[in-house]
């Protein structure tokens, strides 16, 4: 079963027990974070995609560690001016253990077909009298 979640503007593909690099999130380290901007479930071959959300689904983890990736170099230069500017940058993220993919939809689906059963067996028996 994966899922793909979005997040602070971009979406990731995750499934349970991966550890992700997420932008940093406003949680503290061994806190528990909920995902509820679930574009798309996938269990078992059968894909469900939302419209823009996937409702009842929820994707749950835990915050690893918050930290900040490699510098990257932004070097800017005007030819023939002796005009150079060199700069640094370090993204924050927030490093998070998926824990699970809550569905709610697989409770629903069958909740809804024990109603139509019953629905169907109480109609039958009304008209068979």
């Amino acid at each position: 079963m994966y899922a793909v979640i979005e997040s602070c503007g971009k979406q990731y593909k995750v499934a349970e027990g991966d550890v992700v690099f997420f932008e940093k999130l406003d949680a503290e380290e061994g806190k528990k974070v909920a995902f509820d901007k679930v574009i798309l479930v996938s269990d078992d071959g059968k894909v469900q995609v939302g419209n823009p959300y996937v409702k009842g689904v929820k994707v749950e983890g835990k915050v690893v560690s918050h930290g900040k990736a490699k510098k990257i170099i932004v070097f800017k230069m005007k030819a023939k001016k002796n005009e150079r500017k060199k700069q640094g940058h370090r993204q924050p993220y927030t490093k998070v253990e998926i824990t699970g993919i809550k569905t709610a939809a697989k409770k629903a689906a069958t909740a809804e077909k024990a109603e139509k059963t019953v629905k169907t067996t109480k109609t039958e028996k009304t008209e068979t009298k």
